[in-house]
């Protein structure tokens, strides 16, 4: 079994990054409106936040965590927005701490856990390694619609391969949300990272194939840019397909990103 500690640096270095964009900000900039339709910069800390403390219950407090289900399927079209709506209209001077607070007790939570325990979560159970690699996955992303909003880019890190490992692991998990028979075949995904090697996955051989750079393919698959704003190319039908459709996090797939130039 693999030792999973370097997940768990690698969440807490990209929370840490997001932290470094977002601990200086004014009251009125927490306000922004970011690329998120109706989610400011204070709803993506608070869904961070939210989230934590859904995966510390996850791993701490199985009954808790299973209410939380519950609450879920009672509303699954609404919860998300709602639990960051809530934690929206703490004050920022609160919330912020809130967010270090949890995150902080989630890794010490991650970092204690017995090898080869798995954790219930909104889908399938996780390991602690898995569970971390959600995490910074969603970290990652919101972090995304933070530095889209105050006009910062951020460089891209081999973190990312998380991010793309989950998008290739849920490609079957996207065409069912839409409704969709997942493609009998496997695909070959190959993605040039930050540093210039190639993370390859799936048969060599594959008909069906999905190249470009890494960075452009994990914004794909978390929808926080639109396709035809992205260097990802497909071969194949079915391949061609999945680019339309692709996303790395559970639930719906929400309204996504529009293409560049078009009204917003």
């Amino acid at each position: 079994m693999a030792d999973p500690t370097p997940v768990f640096d690698d969440l807490r270095a990209e929370n840490d990054q997001l932290d470094l964009l977002v601990a200086e900000l004014s009251p009125d900039q927490w306000a922004l409106a970011t690329p998120a339709p109706r989610w400011s910069i204070a709803h993506q800390i608070a869904h961070l936040t939210w989230t934590d403390r859904a995966a510390l219950l996850a791993v701490t407090d199985r009954d808790e965590f299973h209410t939380l289900v519950e609450r879920a399927f009672a509303a699954p079209d609404s919860f998300v927005d709602e639990g960051a709506e809530e934690g929206a209209r703490i004050p920022p001077a609160e919330l912020l701490p809130r967010w270090r607070e949890g995150r902080t007790a989630l890794d010490s939570a991650l970092r204690a856990s017995p090898p080869g325990a798995r954790f219930p979560w909104y889908g399938p159970p996780m390991s602690a390694a898995s569970m971390a690699t959600a995490r910074l996955m969603e970290a990652w992303a919101h972090g995304q619609d933070v530095a889209d909003t105050l006009g910062v880019v951020r460089p891209p890190t081999d973190r990312l391969r998380h991010v793309a490992r989950i998008g290739v692991r849920a490609r079957d998990y996207a065409f069912g949300v839409h409704g969709l028979t997942p493609p009998a075949e496997e695909f070959r995904v190959e993605l040039v990272g930050p540093g210039g090697d190639v993370w390859a996955y799936g048969p060599e051989k594959a008909g069906q194939r999905v190249t470009g750079p890494a960075l452009d393919f994990c914004l794909l698959v978390t929808r926080r840019a639109h396709r035809t704003a992205l260097a990802v190319v497909a071969e194949g039908p079915d391949a061609d397909r999945w680019l339309d459709i692709a996303q790395a996090f559970a639930g719906p797939p929400g309204e996504g990103r529009p293409p560049k130039g078009s009204a917003q």
